[in-house]
Order: C-alpha cells, then structure tokens, then sequence
C-alpha cells in the first residue's frame, strides 16, 4: 500500500481514499457515539448549519468543540458522551479539525474516519478492500498533530504487516500538544478521562465510513470481522 500523511491545506488532488484522522477527540467521540446506539453522524460544516439541522430535526443531537453552548446537546468529549443512550438517534457533530478534514475529502471514492479506538478496524477494511493507495489526513494543528499522524502511521502499519507493535504511537499521542492542552484544562469541555479514552487501543470492532447522502456528509459504522472469526468460518 503507498501510504501519504497530509494536512487538510495540502490536499490539492481529490484522493481515490482517504483516512481522515482526529485522536483527540472527534473521532474518538464519533466511535462511542456509535457505540452508545446512535444511527449516523451527519458532519456539519460550520455550527450555523448544525443549529439548522438541529432545529428541522429537534430529535437529532447536536454536539460541538468547546463549552456547552445554546441549541447544543453535548460537547466533543468522549468521557462525557459515553454516558448519552443514542439508541437509534442522529447525531450532527461539527468540530474545528475532524469533521473539516472529512469534509475536504467528500468526493473520494472512500472515505472512512479513524482514531485509536477503531484503529484495527480501520486497516482490516483497507485490507479487505485492497486499497493500493490511501491518504491519510492529518487533521489537527495543520497536519502537525502528532497524535493524528502516530495514529494514521499505525494504521498504515497495520495494513502492511502484522503484530506492528503499537506502544510507540501511542506514546507519542499521549505526550502530544492536545493531550497536555485536555489534561491541563486549556481546553474547554473535557471530560478528566478523556485522554485515557482516545488511547484505548482497538476498544471498537468496526470502522467508521462517510458518504454523501442527498446534501449531507454523513457517518456510518461499518463491521469488520477480525482475523480470529474470519478464520473460523
């Protein structure tokens, strides 16, 4: 597999796929979303159109970087979602890196949204999908981001060869620029297990696939049999 790692300003060409990366938090956050029942996330582009889509659908939730905020139902912290029943619910989440990196790569031909959390997942679908050539965005602090980039690595590892050994990479993420701004309070609306939560390891079976749906992009997760069940069939 030919691996690129670009911020979302280099993306000049329209990649054939693409692995958006957001560790700390919305693609952390999105998985628990899913994993506390919700249905889709639709991935608004600018908090005006979360509000709209919020308000001609009062029974989606609406969440948001930052503090608790009017028309909001929740923040981008996953120490506080996980606390949310979503059973059958839409989420509409806008964020300042994650969803904006997914939204510059709407027209590829795949796009599917990562962190740690659904890290093995992830590579297992670029496995199965013999996907030769995959750009991974690296979303945070313009493409500097080191827990996105030892993130999008790993996953690149783990496509090409097994038992990559993922201590380093996460190390990195947690000695990262965001990890010290969650644990410090630089950040607003956090949650105190939020770090610990964003480097749990493979803690999601399935990976996290966006498509245009009429105007929307939207996410979906998607079941991806592990090695161990593939074989026992």
């Amino acid at each position: 597999m030919d691996a690129r790692f670009l911020g979302i300003a280099q993306l000049v060409d329209t990649p054939s796929v693409a692995v958006v990366v957001d560790v700390m938090r919305a693609f952390t956050v999105a998985a628990w979303a899913f994993a506390q029942g919700a249905e889709k996330i639709a991935l608004a582009e600018s908090l005006d159109e979360a509000l709209a889509l919020k308000d001609s659908h009062p029974d989606w939730v609406a969440l948001k970087d930052g503090p608790p905020a009017p028309g909001f139902d929740t923040v981008n912290s996953p120490g506080l979602l996980r606390s949310l029943d979503l059973g059958g619910r839409t989420v509409v989440q806008k964020t300042t890196a994650g969803t904006v990196g997914a939204l510059a790569v709407k027209e590829a031909s795949l796009v599917l949204c990562a962190s740690f959390v659904v890290a093995g997942a992830t590579a297992r679908l670029l496995q199965t999908r013999k996907c030769a050539d995959v750009t991974f965005v690296v979303t945070g602090e313009d493409g500097q981001a080191d827990e996105d980039l030892a993130c999008a690595q790993y996953i690149a590892r783990r496509v090409t060869g097994a038992g990559t050994d993922a201590a380093e990479f996460l190390r990195r993420a947690g000695e990262s620029r965001a990890a010290a701004e969650l644990t410090e309070g630089v950040r607003e609306g956090v949650h105190p297990d939020d770090v610990a939560l964003c480097l749990e390891l493979d803690r999601f079976p399935f990976a996290m696939v966006a498509t245009l749906e009429d105007s929307l992009m939207v996410l979906r997760p998607c079941a991806v049999p592990s090695p161990t069940v593939e074989a026992s069939i």
